[in-house]
């Protein structure tokens, strides 16, 4: 098992937003976002799971994506730590970014590495 404990910042979400071309204001704009049911900006879900790749290449290098299924069911927000953990063997690695707080499940999913 691999874990990690991350804290992501509206800079990176304002990052994201730019390189993917993601600008939704529920990711990138305070004031709206701050009038929606979750009050604050959210990550967008694969910006987290860009995270959990990075890990996936460092454990194991020159390894390419098969396959990957992902669920976010609850937000992730910036300023608020996440527990990125990935267990498994590379053809049925599980992925999960849980709020550290209140261990909240917001990504949850497979990989399968070639």
């Amino acid at each position: 098992m691999i874990e990690r404990d991350w804290t992501p910042t509206q800079a990176e979400f304002d990052a994201f937003a730019r390189v993917s071309g993601d600008d939704n204001p529920i990711h990138v704009d305070p004031a709206f976002s701050a009038r929606t049911r979750f009050g604050r900006t959210v990550s967008h879900g694969m910006l987290i799971y860009t995270k959990l790749w990075a890990m996936l290449r460092e454990a194991h290098p020159g390894a390419s994506h098969q396959a990957q299924e992902m669920m976010f069911p609850n937000p992730a927000y910036a300023g608020e730590a996440l527990r990125l953990r990935i267990s498994g063997a590379p053809e049925a690695l599980e992925v999960t970014a849980t709020r550290v707080a209140d261990g909240a499940v917001c990504l949850q999913g497979k990989a399968v590495l070639a």
